[in-house]
């Protein structure tokens, strides 16, 4: 043997014992290796390793040198995607550029610990590791580059998000849920900084739950019983966040076997540590988080971006213990560089010092693992060489072939077309014009979709007066076809398409025996909600106060006695991260319902429901779902908070989350029931002030629907139809039997649902018979009124229908003032819409309604 070769393995296994399980962890990552070592010298090659689960299975030094080296290819073809695809930035083929190059180490060192089942959520510098994991390829990484909505060239986003972003498929074309603890899985990233850490909380928790409450191990699709790890990567800077910090706090209550990386090369875009963390050192302000005697906090474990062997022998260290322990864990990977700086936006030589440019160089991970090779004599310089020009090639040959899938369908699509204008051309008096657009478009270097669209367009209105109607018709219907095409590519899923979407559930009445008693609201939401837990062991119920009291209102009162604190629990005071728990629980496939105790305190969450619920079938093109139903109340109780209605911001916000807004405990209960058989996300929002008013108990508990999109008709009327949701219903239909009594007949309906609104256009058909419209919206003016004067005057055509004009009724433009009169007086009452619908209706009969 090769004294340097002995030398190189010898300090490796004196240093690290146990490296060899993630290096040898090839086929099967759950196999543990323990090393044989001989003390003879001369035994020591080939070295053998054998698995303590089969133990006939032997490792030669051969299949180490050869992981190795897989290692580095993989490393420098994931470099050489990073600067390749900055040059296709740059040179205009693709918009925008942000790479995970100088991550490459430490994220092959951590895809050996990944295995089936388990999840990652991570951020936009994680190709390595998905290459490592086999979730993505450099083709697929060049496809995402340049927007390539082919679901199959580009299976995380189908094209819709920027690159760096990953995920993988979770569902099948028909909605349905793949066997998740047969693949390995990511969840779709987003790019707002931290944004991927509530989630993760929930990805993490899940496992627990799987693991400790028995009734759910015989779904086996969703987890092998719990011995699934949530992988997390965050860049230092971002653990600044709010949203980071309230993560970790929720990780460590609730002892999950949650694995956060960071990676810390100093720089938060070009801000230096020193602006952004306290002692320039995240792990050493977290050490107060650290395990304790008692077992309870994280393990927090530190290594070098560029030490691979270290790395090694850090992850399977700590993947082990959070595996079998479910305990988090947190790596801090100093010491990493990002040779290119943080996007295509800009040039890291502007923000670094010439000195910290050279570090960077000496200490890229790539260069070391190459010194290391070399002085472990694992292979020659010759061939480290070889094995870079090879990743060159075969990356450009990867870039060339995405770029050759991205454009030939284009092309195609422009020869279709010119083939039309050449058509229309031969008998328009445009033809020297036509010929222009089609010359232009032809001679387009990288042509793009909308050019072929607008090309299009701008023939139909140069020959709108031809009489060559065929050929234009022939053009006209190849654009409709065009546009539902582009439809699907970039306008598709927002919401589910399955057979279980929202709109598809079956609406089922409520039934009531002829003795039915009266109850408060909250005993009828107490008793839908015990029927659901008894029939689904996948729903699970948290929030602040829901557990032993019940929540506040006591809508599960007693439910954590009866199905135990695993399934209905409580919370820390912790907004996003509850949005963040039942985000990660539904994408593992359980029935979440997370509770914000009250609507104003969902502002906490909106980025995370914004930014990440919202968005999420959407984003990957119906490749994930999440159907988290969110729970909270709101209206009418009397002071600045707790009070409002901001609906607006809500419906704007969170466009792809059903906005159910329930007038009483009935409808509310039978909201709940629709969505637990949907597969969507919905908002659920409750009245104040109606758990202790009285209202009949159904008979078929669990089982009574309200259908989404629906309004229903509270009051039949002829003279005006009054439009209105939530606890307005109550305050409008007393007001109504004052307005009978000066001879007005309301037609009175409550929307139900904002998103989606009236599918049917039921409002319309009401306008048919009034011709007058007034909104009553206990938001501030402008909010939700004119989003519903938006759907019934545009979407619904029915500004058409009026005889006079719209008319809103909303709260003033500042938070209700304390008290009963501050409530009359800052929101609609009833003597507002007394005097909304008189004078109204005053403006268009004067003779029949005098002054007041």
């Amino acid at each position: 043997m090769q004294p340097n070769l002995f030398t190189g393995i010898c300090i490796l296994l004196d240093r690290v014992p146990n490296l060899f399980t993630g290096w040898l962890n090839i086929e099967a990552r759950t196999y543990n290796f323990s090393l044989l070592l001989a003390k003879d010298v001369d035994k020591l090659s080939p070295i053998n390793f054998m698995s303590e689960t089969q133990t006939n299975k032997a490792i030669d030094f051969d299949t180490f040198r050869q992981t190795v080296i897989a290692d580095y290819r993989l490393a420098c073809e994931s470099r050489q995607a990073s600067l390749i695809g900055r040059k296709e930035v740059l040179t205009g083929k693709a918009k925008f550029g942000i790479f995970g190059d100088g991550k490459e180490i430490a994220q092959i060192a951590m895809a050996k610990q990944f295995q089936k089942g388990d999840w990652r959520s991570g951020y936009y510098r994680d190709q390595t590791f998905m290459f490592s994991i086999g979730e993505s390829d450099v083709k697929k990484f060049f496809a995402q580059l340049y927007a390539n909505p082919d679901v199959e060239a580009e299976p995380a986003s189908a094209g819709r998000s920027m690159n760096g972003h990953f995920s993988t498929r979770s569902l099948n074309e028909d909605g349905a849920w793949k066997n998740l603890s047969a693949q390995y899985n990511s969840s779709s990233d987003i790019s707002p900084t931290a944004g991927q850490m509530p989630r993760l909380v929930g990805l993490a928790w899940a496992s627990k739950l799987f693991r400790n409450n028995s009734a759910l191990h015989q779904f086996t699709q969703f987890s092998n019983k719990g011995n699934e790890v949530a992988f997390g990567t965050i860049g230092d800077a971002s653990t600044s966040e709010g949203i980071f910090w309230e993560a970790i706090n929720a990780a460590g209550v609730l002892q999950i076997p949650m694995a956060i990386s960071v990676w810390d090369d100093g720089f938060g875009i070009s801000v230096p540590a020193k602006y952004q963390t306290t002692k320039q050192n995240i792990s050493e302000i977290l050490s107060g988080f650290e395990r304790n005697e008692k077992g309870e906090g994280y393990v927090i474990l530190r290594g070098k971006g560029w030490d691979y062997a270290g790395l090694c022998e850090m992850y399977e260290k700590g993947i082990e213990i959070c595996r079998k322990e479910q305990v988090p864990v947190l790596f801090h990977i100093q010491e990493m560089t990002q040779p290119q700086g943080h996007s295509t936006s800009g040039s890291h030589e502007r923000y670094k010092s010439k000195e910290r440019l050279a570090w960077e160089e000496e200490y890229d991970c790539i260069n070391k693992m190459r010194e290391w090779i070399l002085s472990s004599a694992i292979a020659t310089a010759e061939e480290l060489d070889a094995i870079e020009a090879e990743a060159k090639k075969s990356v450009s040959t990867s870039r060339r072939q995405a770029w050759d899938e991205f454009m030939n369908p284009i092309k195609e699509e422009i020869a279709t077309v010119c083939s039309y204008f050449d058509a229309i051309a031969k008998e328009s008096s445009q033809s020297v014009f036509i010929e222009i657009v089609k010359s232009e478009l032809q001679s387009t270097l990288e042509p793009a979709r909308r050019e072929i669209a607008a090309a299009v367009k701008k023939v139909l209105y140069l020959t709108r007066g031809d009489n060559n109607q065929q050929t234009r018709s022939q053009l006209k219907q190849w654009l409709s076809v065009y546009d539902a095409i582009n439809a699907d590519r970039y306008n598709s899923y927002l919401h589910s398409q399955s057979s279980e979407a929202a709109l598809n559930i079956a609406p089922v009445n409520a039934v009531y025996a002829d003795d039915a008693s009266l109850v408060d609201g909250r005993e009828l939401m107490q008793a839908n909600f015990d029927a659901l837990f008894s029939k689904d062991a996948r729903l699970i119920a948290f929030g602040e106060d829901v557990g032993k009291i019940g929540d506040v209102n006591q809508g599960f009162a007693g439910l954590q006695a009866k199905f135990g604190e695993i399934r209905i629990s409580d919370t820390g005071i912790r907004e996003t991260t509850i949005i963040g728990q039942g985000i990660g629980l539904a994408l593992r496939g359980l029935r979440p319902i997370a509770e914000i105790q009250y609507l104003d305190y969902l502002l906490y969450a909106v980025q995370t429901l914004s930014d990440d619920l919202a968005t999420l079938q959407y984003r990957t093109k119906g490749g994930q779902k999440a159907p988290l139903i969110i729970r909270t109340r709101g209206h009418r109780l009397e002071g600045i908070w707790h009070s409002g209605s901001p609906m607006g911001m809500i419906i704007n916000a969170l466009r792809g989350i059903n906005i159910l807004v329930p007038r009483n405990m009935t409808q509310a209960s039978g909201f709940y029931n629709t969505m637990l058989a949907s597969d969507e996300p919905a908002l659920i929002i409750e009245c104040l002030n109606g758990y202790r008013l009285k209202e009949k108990l159904p008979s078929n508990l669990g089982e009574f629907r309200v259908p989404v999109g629906i309004p229903q008709i509270l009051c039949e009327g002829n003279d005006i139809t009054i439009v209105t949701y939530g606890s307005c219903c109550r305050i409008v239909m007393d007001a109504v039997k004052q307005l009978q009594q000066l001879d007005i007949q309301c037609e009175v309906i409550d929307v139900q649902s904002l998103l989606p609104f009236d599918i049917h256009h039921s409002i319309k058909n009401s306008l048919k018979k009034t011709n007058k419209l007034l909104v009553i919206d206990e938001d501030v003016p402008g909010g939700a009124s004119a989003y519903i004067l938006q759907q019934i005057l545009e979407v619904q055509n029915g500004f058409e229908l009026l005889d006079a004009p719209p008319r809103t009724l909303t709260a003033k433009p500042h938070r209700a003032a304390y008290g009963s009169d501050g409530d009359y007086f800052s929101k609609p009452n009833i003597e507002d819409v007394v005097d909304s619908v008189y004078f109204l209706m005053k403006e268009y009969q004067p003779e029949r309604f005098p002054d007041v």
